[in-house]
């Protein structure tokens, strides 16, 4: 039997939105199966949709408090609707489907905070989203807040696409890392047959974004280039690398409540004669060697880490991650291993939904520290 689901992400970069139509083969199961290649599905179609400059902005400021910001996220939850519904409608129009032919969308929502296990022992991560309103919009089922169940079960909340990982990229012969590059890094560690853990690594593309935005006035490096023209600040790179999250161990993860502009201004402080471009290529060099050094802890005999996220497209990264870990490990974009860089967490997300529309749990306790497994996210039907 095929279910076709749509899955819409909009992630830590802050560039917009991703969205894809999915075709599942739906076998019965009754678990989390993360076997390898155990996902059976095709990607029917992709489409990308820009945030405009002030929505962007708005989410931005979220991240952090301010004025009267209870106010502001419902607004601006309502115009991230109307950039999900929009690439909805052309999806359908890509596909030729209807709203009909559609089991669920599996909607992430923009995190804005996340502080699982804080303050009082529970904490909380938020998305802003409206899956009423895209209920609505689209006349189609929305599957939506699939990271709550997880953290109040006791769980980071995130990482929680490792299991679609395992499913889609695992090999029954040997170990793969998968790492995907958004505005926050997070990696998979799939070893045969059965294991997979995972976690956020660190910043990703958040950083770099904001720096080349800052100095440049574009949105992002394109591949690299202009941090390849700096020289890396090896004394700033020290210092950013003591920051107490490299320290501890997983289960863990992280935002933007940690690695922001400002948290890279004080470190800067001590640079105030730095050229920009040098910046940059410590930053990239930051990422590079914060995630290798996660490869080579916890993944030390995997053959090859897949990319995908924004950061795959980043040649310039690609090329530091190859260097720091040397010959034994190849590191490819996931469009060799079959799906493109900016499709997997879409795709992930529409896997979420269907595992929440067929009762079945979508995290993996190991994953995320959570008590057990646990169907995730609240249903909005059509």
């Amino acid at each position: 039997m095929t279910a076709h689901y749509i899955g819409l992400m909009s992630g830590t970069s802050l560039d917009g939105v991703d969205g894809v139509v999915v075709a599942f083969d739906l076998t019965p199961k009754t678990s989390v199966d993360t076997s390898p290649n155990k996902v059976s599905m095709r990607v029917l179609a992709h489409q990308a949709l820009p945030f405009s400059a002030t929505l962007k902005e708005e989410l931005l400021a979220l991240n952090t408090a301010s004025h009267n910001e209870l106010h502001r996220a419902a607004l601006a939850a309502n115009a991230l609707t109307e950039v999900y519904a929009q690439t909805v409608q052309l999806l359908l129009q890509r596909t030729g489907l209807t709203a009909q032919d559609i089991r669920a969308i599996g909607a992430h929502g923009q995190t804005v905070r996340h502080q699982p296990g804080l303050h009082d022992g529970v904490g909380y991560t938020t998305q802003l989203n409206n899956p009423a309103l895209l209920a609505e919009r689209t006349g189609i089922c929305v599957v939506a807040d699939f990271r709550s169940r997880d953290v109040a079960a006791g769980g980071q909340g995130a990482p929680l696409v490792p299991a679609f990982h395992a499913g889609v990229f695992g090999n029954t012969t040997h170990t793969v890392a998968v790492l995907n590059i958004g505005g926050i890094a997070n990696i998979s560690v799939l070893t045969p047959p059965h294991d997979v853990m995972g976690f956020d690594t660190g910043p990703g593309n958040a950083l770099l974004d904001h720096w080349c935005q800052q100095h440049t006035g574009q949105a992002f490096d394109n591949a690299g280039a202009w941090g390849q023209q700096g020289q890396v600040m090896h004394a700033l790179l020290t210092q950013l690398l003591q920051d107490a999250y490299f320290q501890q161990t997983p289960p863990k993860s992280t935002g933007r409540d940690l690695f922001h502009p400002a948290w890279l201004n004080a470190h800067l402080q001590h640079f105030a004669h730095a050229k920009p471009v040098d910046v940059q290529a410590t930053l990239t060099e930051f990422t590079a060697v914060t995630c290798s050094a996660d490869v080579k802890r916890y993944a030390a005999d995997a053959r090859e880490l897949i990319v995908c996220g924004g950061g795959a497209l980043n040649t310039a990264l690609m090329q530091r991650l190859q260097a720091n870990l040397g010959a034994t490990c190849q590191v490819v974009s996931s469009a060799e291993r079959g799906m493109p860089p900016l499709q997997v967490e879409a795709a992930a997300f529409a896997w979420l939904a269907q595992q929440t529309m067929q009762g079945l749990p979508g995290n993996l306790p190991k994953v995320t520290g959570a008590k057990g497994a646990r169907i995730l996210g609240g249903i909005y039907p059509a």
